[in-house]
């Protein structure tokens, strides 16, 4: 790993000869991955809003007292962010679109902006609309002019369309997944935007634009196939930094792209900016190339099964044995309620003598059910979960003690977990959430009386393990279970991608790699 994937500096970039001492930077954003796949739609209830001081603080560098903060004057406006779900409801995208421009007009109203931190996820579906990131730059543009100069940040899973990659004038993103180096993106981008505006560029707008190699690379992954802890997005993302780093570059992306959106636009992405386009070309040919040559080697991030395979394989593994249930991952876009591993464990022998903790599955009804039997209290729920997305499996049935009951979670709401008891002495805790929730820490355990690293089977509906369940996993799976991500994209049935893609058409011929040069000239 390169310094740069997870470091960036906090020295000030000087101003030059006809820089902007002070400029006057804006901050808004709407960030979601939404599933194209997933019968959950993404209403108002599913986003958090960010405005004011709070949209500052959540990245270190605009904290009061940073050199970033004190060089600009930054005008938070709104940054919506939501839990990956499915598709994002019109009105809800229109609202929040709304007040984004009204605190654009207000703020270009009182002087012009000289930039604007889009701060964005990038795979966002609002129904009815192909490309959602792009509708919502070419609206902004509408208010802020031509002159503004734009920067994007980016998740790697985000899709680059051609109207992003043109009416933004920077655009960058993640080098990690998991995404440990999220802070780093963003001080990366606050950078880069004082960077151009406060010079040796001078007083012309244009010239403080780079040029942009944006270069679509027609193959389509999911993210298991692609976590940086494995080569070859090891050494490709060790690239990308090395890339970033030298003499004459600006920044350089790497995308994977978001797989569960069938659009057009959905495809790997290379970027990079410089001001000469000749270098920002060069090098941007040179790693598409690279990555369409090993496109085939991209390996999933742990060995994978079905759920009866990987379930076989937790009774003789190391515990605690972890097993993903990844078609159902809420942290990728799916609806959180798919019962379908459920239904394989509470089947399987292996309930019947040893600890399982299986998280979750969202019910509200069922929640309800506990808080009425309270803490120690018996339930036979007869159907719980399949309410949002039962193509995979229908409701199942859970009877037994009511383990734990909290309120509040900011995600699930009230949680509750059922203890159900095996036939050889065995216990499977079964998490109920209110709302759709992950489980990537070990406090989302123990907060509820679990200890997931004494149990012998851990089930999360999750792909590659966040940081703290990787630590403790004694060995784990990749379950390819069925649901809006689903691992294997080509039982999903993509329909409007752009054809011919990798690994859809394994045959396909090789594509022109050659990279559009971008830059608006007025």
């Amino acid at each position: 790993m390169l310094a740069s994937q997870i470091w960036a500096p906090d020295d000030l970039p000087p101003v030059g000869a006809g820089g902007l001492s002070r400029p006057r930077i804006a901050v808004c954003g709407i960030a979601i991955e939404a599933s194209t796949f997933s019968p959950h739609r993404s209403g108002d209830d599913a986003f958090a809003l960010l405005r004011g001081e709070a949209l500052l603080a959540r990245t270190e560098a605009l904290q009061p007292g940073h050199p970033y903060r004190e060089a600009a004057t930054w005008l938070p406006i709104l940054r919506a962010t939501s839990l990956p779900g499915g598709m994002v409801v019109p009105a809800t995208y229109e609202k929040f679109l709304a007040e984004i421009l009204d605190g654009l007009r207000a703020a270009v109203a009182e002087a012009p902006l000289d930039g604007l931190w889009l701060d964005i996820h990038g795979a966002m579906t609002v129904e009815g609309r192909d490309d959602a990131e792009g509708d919502l730059v070419t609206a902004i543009r509408s208010v802020i002019g031509a002159e503004t100069f734009v920067a994007a940040s980016m998740d790697l899973h985000g899709n680059v369309s051609e109207v992003l990659a043109e009416q933004c004038d920077h655009l960058t993103c993640y080098r990690m997944a998991p995404h440990e180096d999220a802070p780093n993106t963003r001080k990366r981008l606050a950078r880069t935007l004082l960077t151009r505006l406060r010079g040796p560029y001078g007083a012309d707008p244009v010239a403080r634009r780079p040029w942009k190699a944006w270069v679509p690379v027609p193959v389509l992954l999911p993210g298991e196939k692609t976590s940086t802890r494995l080569e070859p997005a090891t050494s490709l993302y060790q690239e990308v930094a090395r890339i970033a780093d030298s003499e004459g570059v600006e920044d350089a992306a790497f995308w994977i792209g978001y797989a569960w959106a069938d659009q057009p636009r959905s495809n790997a992405t290379v970027m990079v900016s410089a001001d000469d386009p000749e270098v920002a070309g060069a090098a941007a040919a040179a790693l598409a190339q690279q990555i369409w040559d090993v496109r085939d080697q991209f390996q999933f991030v742990a060995p994978t099964g079905s759920m009866d395979e990987c379930l076989a394989e937790a009774r003789q593994g190391q515990h605690p044995f972890v097993i993903s249930d990844s078609g159902d991952n809420p942290t990728a876009g799916g609806a959180g309620d798919v019962t379908y591993a459920l239904h394989h464990v509470l089947a399987h022998p292996v309930a019947t003598a040893a600890e399982v903790i299986v998280a979750s599955v969202f019910d509200a009804d069922a929640v309800a059910a506990c808080r009425t039997a309270g803490v120690g209290g018996q339930v036979d729920l007869p159907a719980v979960g399949a309410k949002v997305d039962n193509g995979p499996a229908g409701p199942v049935r859970i009877a037994g003690r009511v383990h734990a009951l909290t309120e509040g979670d900011p995600h699930g709401g009230t949680i509750a977990v059922v203890a159900v008891p095996g036939e050889a002495g065995g216990t499977t805790y079964v998490i109920i959430t209110e709302r759709r929730k992950p489980y990537h820490f070990l406090a989302d355990f123990t907060s509820l009386g679990l200890d997931p690293t004494a149990c012998d089977v851990l089930v999360v509906k999750i792909g590659y393990l966040e940081p703290e369940l990787y630590a403790l996993a004694g060995d784990w799976r990749l379950a390819l279970t069925p649901g809006g991500v689903d691992q294997d994209l080509l039982r999903l049935g993509h329909r409007r991608i752009v054809r011919p893609m990798y690994p859809f058409d394994p045959d396909m011929p090789t594509p022109d790699l050659t990279p559009r040069m971008l830059r608006r000239e007025s």
